[in-house]
């Protein structure tokens, strides 16, 4: 018979499965501007022309506020609980949401959407870290990847929901109002999750908790987080410029007009989410995180290829290789996870927080190199800006993971640094 003890270390505890489905509501919120984006940015006064423009100022400000949200929601998640975190963000990004369905104008939409990241930023991590501390050791990647892979079919969610309210007119302003109502009715289930024990125990000392300015302090720690980002740089890489723009693509590649970037958008995450809940049994299997990022860093490299290779020359095939680069980039979960486990209790949800979002915040950077400097300014073409943009990513990537630590064995009951509260 079990026991309430065996309940809550299980991986269908309350707190995974609450986790996750806060995950896969902020995905469908984070990913229904890209499938939405032609009909909605058209609909509040951008032009053909200004299309492209327009939409990537968009993305942009939830961008950022991603970023900062990252930073504001991982420094409470240590300061006030990982509880606080998830209850305060849901209510934000979902209030914002809920209005973005009311916009008129592009700067009203900018606006929204940067809200709306601001309280995004704060789901993964603080669910992560949650998760994390209350599963033992040998449960929980695999719990982490369960949060992580249930949550990305949130993507599949926006898109079908889009699909399936084609014929109300402007349904992209329902399908928002669908996030914010799904955020809401989320914080009932979320009553029912405990607070982790090793953040209750840390509030009863006098050592200091969330203060980000700690990753900066201390050459070690600066080291570790910085490395931390870098390995999850080919994720936004392959969804913010190869799957999002795989329209674009066909038609440079193949002479295509009829792909559908939000399909594409569709097949890779069913695909990343496949991929996120199995490298959780790969990461068992071999005993090592390390191992199982390194096998789908390689998956990526190969799928990179494909992508820019001959063998990409329909609808269909890219629709495939969109699926083969999301199942590939699958890693969100253990990357996530590296970065909860390799700082202490008392910054553990800042960094698991700001981590992502960081990560995240690096898709304009990315985007500035892709867009402005090699097409813009070198006059390269799309498939040239993108072969060598992807070649500095997993470059920049491959070597932050050789000097990244091992962190599956890993004792997360600890605090990081010295420093007491006076």
């Amino acid at each position: 018979m079990s026991t309430s003890s065996d309940r809550s270390t299980s991986v269908f505890s309350i707190a995974v499965i609450v986790a996750a489905l806060g995950y896969f509501v902020d995905i469908y919120d984070l990913l229904l501007f890209t499938i939405v984006k032609k009909a909605s940015v058209l609909a509040v006064g951008a032009t053909d022309a200004t299309l492209l423009a327009d939409s990537t100022k968009i993305i942009n400000w939830q961008m950022l506020g991603l970023l900062i949200g990252g930073i504001i929601w991982g420094v409470l998640g240590d300061k006030k609980g990982r509880l606080s975190v998830l209850f305060g963000s849901i209510i934000l990004y979902s209030a914002a949401n809920f209005i973005t369905g009311f916009i008129q104008t592009v700067d009203q939409y900018a606006w929204c959407r940067f809200v709306a990241g601001l309280g995004l930023a704060g789901e993964l991590g603080a669910g992560i870290t949650l998760v994390s501390e209350l599963l033992p050791k040998n449960k929980r990647g695999i719990g982490t990847s369960l949060v992580a892979g249930i949550g990305l079919f949130g993507a599949v969610a926006a898109y079908f929901t889009y699909q399936w309210t084609s014929g109300i007119n402007e349904n992209w302003r329902l399908c928002y109002k669908i996030g914010g109502g799904l955020g809401i009715l989320l914080l009932f289930l979320r009553i029912s999750v405990a607070e982790s024990g090793m953040f209750k125990q840390l509030k009863e000392s006098n050592v200091q908790r969330g203060n980000f300015l700690m990753f900066f302090t201390n050459a070690s720690r600066f080291k570790k987080y910085f490395l931390a980002i870098l390995i999850g740089l080919p994720t936004w890489y392959v969804i913010g410029i190869l799957v999002n723009q795989s329209d674009r693509f066909g038609k440079a590649m193949f002479g295509s007009t009829t792909i559908d970037s939000g399909r594409s958008i569709m097949f890779a995450y069913t695909a990343i989410a496949i991929g996120d809940i199995l490298i959780g049994f790969v990461s068992q299997y071999f005993k090592s995180r390390k191992k199982a990022l390194l096998l789908f860093y390689l998956l990526t490299t190969i799928s990179l290829i494909i992508f820019f290779s001959g063998v990409n020359n329909s609808d269909t095939r890219m629709y495939i290789i969109c699926a083969l680069l999301g199942f590939s980039t699958g890693f969100w979960a253990i990357f996530v996870t590296m970065g909860a486990e390799q700082f202490g209790t008392n910054l553990r949800a800042t960094a698991a927080t700001t981590i992502p979002n960081m990560v995240r915040g690096a898709l304009p950077l990315i985007n500035l190199l892709f867009l402005n400097l090699f097409q813009k300014n070198w006059q390269w073409s799309l498939i040239n800006s993108g072969i060598v943009t992807g070649v500095i990513v997993l470059a920049v990537t491959f070597v932050a993971f050789y000097f990244t630590e091992e962190t599956f064995h890993k004792d997360l009951n600890y605090t990081e640094g010295e420093e007491l509260l006076p």
